[in-house]
């Protein structure tokens, strides 16, 4: 086992410092954020996400954290630099949080002759290990990258609401390497932390910086097809986009993962990630229409969505939208597609109400007066004349569908991702599918019929 340093106690550094100290290393979080350092040392969990306060519970004799580099770099084999690097203007990476990271590793390095790997986690564009990196190391350190110091970038394959399962249980796992001798200390530590007999692709720093931001645009690529898909079943009588996915997912060629017409993409990587990329690809010179093409087909999701509640709803209609993180099993809104079509809702003149188990309180925060929340999915559905489901969170599916029941008319309820089974709330409410072909033709029917017998009653 290992001595171990983390710096950046965040989003996925508290995940990832808590997976290797509950794998048998000695890891001393680094962090300046106080709080953050305190709560570890608590054994508190500085963020939300499943399974890190367990985690942190069980191994606290494992794992401590400090605001001091001097405090924790000499006394560890190999530091993790897991802290963000923001999006400039022109849409690509800033490493200006990474290289104040390496140069007070460096700084701390030279209090002592240890042999030390430095491991970059964070996703930086395409030439910065070895560049301003590599340079801020050496010139911090006193040493030569690839004698007496390892410099390796090894950016996780990680999604917020999931990231210890994913730590431990990684697809593939990604190093760029200075030399062979640092990337078999970072490859062992893989080997004794992940519990999937992941393949390990080692190789030079820009083809790991290049993968990296590859993996997460082709991702968004299919989807932003799947989607393309849904899109066309919807103006197709008898198409399911989920039958056309599911077959073409049974292509070896193809897969099923990623590969469904629901909602569009949203969180703090995938957006930025596929722009970074584009940026990179203008930079150099090269043509980023897949990748452009593919934010395009993403952006318009929200207003596919959007206009299918207004032809369902009278004007100025309570509309409930359940769903506000970008995915479940988070807080995290940013880039959210729920968020955004209560915005747009809100601004078209409707009741917006909200919910959301995690999210909640950092989406009013944004929204202000454009929504109101309530305390559980049943209450925020209560009212509405119209429910739309931005995000598969399990809360939403387990409602009783007594909740949704009583109104006349019955209530429409626009599941984007068919989550609630025609089995068990088709009989209760006006089950929306889009993706599903005959939704358009029977929501323009419906719309018709209420204003017809709306007329007939005045």
């Amino acid at each position: 086992m290992m001595d171990i340093a983390v710096v950046g106690l965040g989003k996925l550094g508290s995940p990832l410092a808590a997976v290797l100290a509950h794998k048998g290393h000695n890891v001393i979080g680094i962090d300046l954020n106080a709080e953050f350092v305190a709560k570890i040392n608590d054994g508190v969990a500085p963020v939300v996400e499943p399974q890190l306060q367990e985690m942190l519970i069980a191994n606290r004799s494992r794992l401590r954290a400090t605001t001091d580099f001097n405090e924790a770099i000499p006394a560890t084999d190999i530091s993790f630099i897991i802290v963000p690097t923001p999006s400039r203007a022109d849409g690509m990476f800033t490493n200006q949080y990474v290289v104040e990271a390496v140069m007070r590793i460096g700084a701390a390095l030279r209090t002592t002759d240890r042999y030390h790997v430095v491991n970059v986690t964070s996703t930086v564009m395409p030439g910065s290990t070895g560049g301003e990196i590599r340079q801020a190391l050496e010139a911090a350190s006193g040493r030569k990258v690839g004698e007496t110091v390892g410099l390796t970038y090894n950016p996780e394959f990680i999604a917020l609401g999931s990231v210890v399962r994913d730590l431990l249980y990684p697809d593939m796992l990604l190093i760029g390497e200075s030399d062979p001798r640092a990337g078999d200390v970072l490859a062992a530590v893989y080997k004794s932390t992940v519990e999937s007999n992941a393949p390990m692709q080692r190789m030079n720093w820009v083809n790991a910086e290049l993968t990296k931001i590859s993996v997460n645009t082709y991702v968004t690529t299919r989807i932003s097809y799947a989607n393309m898909l849904a899109e066309m079943c919807d103006r197709l009588p008898g198409a399911d986009v989920d039958v056309v996915t599911c077959a073409l997912g049974k292509d070896s060629r193809i897969g099923s993962k990623y590969l469904k017409g629901a909602l569009g993409y949203g969180g703090p990587c995938f957006p930025r990630d596929n722009t970074a990329f584009s940026a990179l690809a203008r930079q150099i010179g090269v043509s980023a229409a897949i990748a452009e093409a593919t934010d395009v087909v993403n952006n318009r999701q929200i207003g596919r969505i959007v206009d299918l509640a207004a032809t369902v709803a009278q004007p100025g209609a309570r509309i409930a939208v359940l769903g506000m993180s970008y995915k479940p099993q988070t807080p995290v809104i940013e880039q959210s597609q729920g968020v955004m079509i209560a915005k747009h809702l809100a601004e078209a003149g409707f009741q917006v109400t909200i919910h959301d188990p995690l999210a909640q309180p950092n989406a009013l925060a944004v929204l202000r007066d454009a929504a109101t929340g309530a305390p559980t999915p049943e209450a925020a559905v209560r009212d509405a004349d119209v429910v739309v489901i931005t995000t598969p969170a399990k809360e939403f599916s387990e409602m009783d569908p007594k909740a949704l029941a009583g109104s006349d008319p019955q209530k429409v309820v626009i599941d984007c991702w068919r989550s609630l089974s025609r089995e068990r709330f088709g009989s209760v409410v006006r089950l929306v599918y889009p993706g599903v072909g005959d939704h358009v033709r029977w929501a323009s029917q419906a719309t018709h019929e209420e204003r017809t017998a709306e007329t007939v009653r005045a």
